[in-house]
């Protein structure tokens, strides 16, 4: 058995009672190596702590086990150091309901890269669940700009784990529904934003997991025509503390510290885990998915100076990148203080044991990976044959779900888009900007915009893939809504307090003559039409569809185009319907229904453009406004484009046929001549409700400027 010892310095004052009697065992070399890393609950009653520090001279388990006063340390227990730079115990007796946290003692060597101090309780980088939300407090610092040491005791204050009791929880046998990338529909929306105002949904659970899993959350997704959810971060985050001085927090949550937990803020009750495992189920059960936006890139712990309460204090040497040559310092790639270099084999392990759990144990249905191209990065930069991408595509587990990379970070070289390997797909920053560029009438786009329409096969087709690898967004959470892109020509971030420095100033936003909301008849009905061009080329372009939640229902941020620290009504969904929102959601759900309908949406390979040999048709023909086939020439125009788009049908499907005017004044369409003589309507972005209409191939009509039709062969 070890012994239980409180380590000096400012833990002095602790009394040691626990509720009841603990017992630890030293673990055998083989003992040791049958359990992995983390906390794990055993049969007989004891539990087997691992963590893992290369550089540590002790590490010791920190309990709280007072359930009267939980933030009162009342034990302490060295961890016995084994192979691998692994240090571990076994301990009996721990009572239900107590938490956890480390002490780590080592060199305190700055220049050398060591950042060990004992005083920091740390956080299980394996922990699964998190004792409530986490902040930042000031004695979680541990090192001054004069790179002294802050030794201020902040176990009272550090998120600490929840001691776990063996699993029992009941899948019901479920399943992955493993819906191909082509079926695909993506909506990115916040776990607590997407309820929170939301009357149908019970006001106890608004704004959490089990909101998300109500009924009528989830019937609204699927009947709008979503197949797939994008959670936005849901593992355990802290608090900025200097958004905390001004009253405000981390909403969106892209500061993780806690890399196997979801975010305790988001449960209704005292158990994220199964809440969290029951808005899956749930979802599954509607034949739906769940994907998980994860930022493996940067932690929580920001720059040297930030708080020290999670992997810093383990292992800072070999978790962060430094600079070459100057260990002292971090190499930062993401504009948040650190980078987690993956290249390494102790954190390349960590990250993929983290994806590993969220797929077997909480059953998710893939990930989109948040600077995707820092995790990539080695001493020669962003590496396509990395470590970490080599590890996933063998994977049996990994290979089975969606990975979907954000293809840029803030280093050198940092945008790649259509650098990632033939099983992953991409967000398609090249869609949103000339999409937007073309819908604003901007001259010389045409060419990139009709790339864009068929699924960008310069950037993704040279590797094998086809066009589901791109993900094709107008907008997302990281700038302004649909609502706002059309409304405002300038960010207006003010409320985020950093006299509007924050937020991309390249927008790509027209407000059409008013900055702002308008009662000026004419120019709500152009932004209502760009909305409706907008969202009609989005769902019905090759690739993957990516629905921003709260687009479909005219959701304004009042032109605050960076609401990361806004979690009030500013960020939260209105569930309130103006007329005009109503007519969009239905707007939408024909545009899926439409996507559903017609296979040649979802081409799994690109268009070759060759010619049908019974036919004499290309797969996809590109017209003139007159029907004419375009030339060279016709795409390098200087003006505002004006086009058609025919997708020749195979076999039993039907031919497509799209007018796109993206010029301000009406342009006479000529249907082609061939191959078919009648066209039937489909979608008018200039009169959302009309439909049905017949059209001689021998006829010509006018096209409203700033709107778009979808005819289908007759």
């Amino acid at each position: 058995m070890l012994a239980r010892k409180l380590i000096p310095s400012t833990l002095a004052a602790l009394t040691v009672n626990p509720v009841t009697p603990i017992e630890t065992f030293s673990p055998s070399a083989s003992e040791a190596q049958a359990f992995p890393n983390g906390a794990t609950p055993l049969e007989d009653g004891r539990i087997f702590f691992s963590v893992v520090s290369e550089f540590a001279d002790s590490v010791t388990l920190c309990l709280f086990t007072d359930s009267d006063r939980p933030y009162r340390e009342t034990e302490q227990i060295a961890l016995i150091k084994g192979d691998r730079n692994r240090w571990s115990v076994f301990v009996r007796g721990i009572p239900n309901g107590a938490t956890y946290g480390y002490r780590v003692d080592g060199p305190w060597k700055p220049s050398e890269g060591h950042f060990f101090l004992p005083e920091k309780l740390l956080l299980d980088p394996y922990a699964t669940c998190i004792d409530g939300p986490s902040r930042y407090v000031d004695s979680m610092r541990s090192m001054r700009p004069d790179r002294k040491p802050i030794r201020a005791d902040s176990g009272i204050h550090a998120p600490r784990a929840v001691v776990p009791r063996p699993d029992y929880y009941d899948w019901e046998n479920d399943t992955l529904p493993r819906i191909p990338m082509t079926e695909s529909t993506l909506c990115e929306l916040h776990v607590k934003g997407f309820s929170k105002l939301n009357p149908a949904v019970p006001e106890e659970l608004r704004g959490t997991y089990a909101g998300l899993a109500h009924e009528s959350s989830i019937a609204y997704l699927r009947e709008l025509g979503i197949t797939t959810v994008q959670l936005l971060p849901v593992h355990q985050h802290l608090d900025d503390s200097f958004l905390l001085e001004k009253g405000l927090v981390n909403y969106w949550g892209y500061n993780t510290i806690g890399f196997f937990a979801p975010e305790a803020g988001y449960a209704s009750g005292d158990d994220p885990v199964s809440e969290f495992r029951d808005m899956v189920k749930a979802f599954h059960r509607a034949g739906m998915e769940v994907i998980l936006d994860v930022v493996y890139n940067h932690t929580g712990e920001a720059g040297q100076t930030g708080p020290t309460c999670f992997l810093r204090g383990f292992d800072n040497l070999n978790y962060y990148h430094s600079v070459p040559g100057k260990p002292a310092h971090y190499y930062d790639t993401t504009g948040c203080g650190n980078s987690v270099d993956v290249s390494h084999p102790q954190v390349l392990t960590f990250v993929l044991d983290s994806l590993r759990y969220w797929v077997t144990e909480m059953h998710v249905d893939g990930f989109r990976f948040d600077l995707a191209v820092e995790m990539c990065r080695d001493e020669l930069g962003f590496n396509q044959r990395c470590a970490f991408l080599q590890a996933a595509f063998q994977d049996p587990v990994l290979k089975q779900v969606k990975l979907i990379a954000e293809p840029w970070d803030l280093g050198p070289d940092g945008y790649q888009l259509g650098g990632f390997p033939i099983d992953w797909a991409e967000l398609n920053g090249k869609f949103r900007d000339d999409v937007r560029q073309f819908w604003r009438g901007d001259p010389g786009i045409t060419g990139d915009f009709a790339r864009r329409l068929t699924g960008s096969e310069q950037q993704f087709g040279y590797n094998g893939r086809g066009p589901w690898a791109s993900v094709n967004l107008i907008t997302s959470h990281d700038g302004f809504t649909l609502n706002d892109l059309v409304s405002y020509n300038d960010k207006h971030n003010l409320a985020n307090g950093e006299k509007n420095r924050d937020g991309d100033s390249h927008n790509i936003s027209y407000n059409h003559g008013t900055e702002g909301p308008t009662k000026d008849k004419a120019i709500i009905e152009i932004r209502q039409r760009q909305i409706r061009n907008f969202l009609a080329t989005m769902i019905c372009s090759q690739g993957v569809p990516f629905l921003l939640a709260g687009d479909e229902r005219l959701r304004t941020q009042k032109g605050n185009n960076n609401t990361y620290c806004q979690d009030n009504e500013l960020s939260w969904i209105s569930w309130e319907d103006s007329e005009e929102a109503k007519s969009l959601r239905e707007f939408v759900k024909r545009l899926f229904q439409l996507r559903r309908d017609h296979p040649p949406l979802r081409r799994s390979r690109f268009f070759t453009g060759e010619a049908d040999l019974e036919t004499g048709i290309p797969d996809v023909c590109w017209l003139r406004p007159d029907g004419a086939i375009k030339e060279s020439a016709d795409w390098n125009q200087k003006k505002a484009g004006a086009f058609a788009m025919m997708i020749h049908a195979e076999a039993e499907e039907k031919a497509l046929l799209f007018f796109f005017n993206a010029r301000s004044g009406e342009t006479k369409f000529a249907f082609p001549k061939n191959p078919v003589k009648l066209w039937h309507l489909l979608i008018d972005t200039a009169e959302p409700e009309r439909e049905g209409e017949e059209m001689k191939k021998s006829e010509s009509h006018e096209l409203l400027g700033r709107s778009m039709q979808i005819w289908e062969q007759a």
